[in-house]
């Protein structure tokens, strides 16, 4: 087999990813879902929390609200590790035989990523909302306002993202059930 490429009979050793499935709207690494909620819970956790001179204790820069620094980074991690096991799917699926297995996986990435869609769009309401609110006097010299922006406008663009993700699963459902309605009409022992 030496010589031949993969569409010859060739084999690669990740072939998930030549297949089309790796691109980053679809379940590849890396993803942009992934990307985002990194950007996300890792803006907040370095720069999210401030100290104060007069306090002497740390407190969110959203609005010293610790509820919309809890929850950006709470959403970023759960949303990275849903990301992780959903890669770890990916990879499997080739390998799961029943076509009715295949439908409850694709049908479970469908409703935990139109679930994650979601809580990004909460998550970007409650820290736009909070950014909103924020008095200057907490924070005069404009530390970690980047970061505070960079959470926000990423948890906007994981809206989209995992909107997407929700729509291309929809769409590989549907050619599962064409799969299932073809080899219900045509089994294999009938064809010579």
């Amino acid at each position: 087999m030496e010589g031949q490429a993969a569409g010859e009979g060739g084999s690669l050793p990740v072939p998930w990813v030549v297949s089309g499935r790796a691109l980053p709207t679809s379940k590849g690494w890396p993803r942009p879902r992934q990307l985002f909620s990194i950007v996300v819970f890792g803006s907040i956790v370095n720069e999210g929390y401030l100290n104060s001179a007069s306090e002497g204790e740390e407190f969110c820069i959203y609005n010293r609200n610790p509820n919309a620094c809890s929850y950006g980074v709470a959403v970023g991690v759960l949303a990275f590790l849903t990301c992780l096991l959903y890669l770890a799917l990916d990879v499997y699926f080739p390998q799961i035989s029943s076509v009715k297995d295949r439908k409850k996986a694709v049908l479970s990435d469908i409703g935990v990523s139109a679930f994650w869609a979601f809580l990004w769009f909460v998550g970007f309401c409650y820290l736009a909302n909070q950014w909103q609110v924020s008095k200057p006097k907490d924070n005069p010299l404009n530390e970690g306002t980047d970061a505070a922006r960079a959470a926000i406008a990423f948890s906007f663009f994981s809206i989209f993202t995992w909107s997407l993700t929700a729509a291309l699963a929809v769409r590989r459902f549907k050619d599962l059930s064409f799969q299932e309605e073809y080899s219900t009409l045509f089994p294999a022992s009938a064809q010579p």
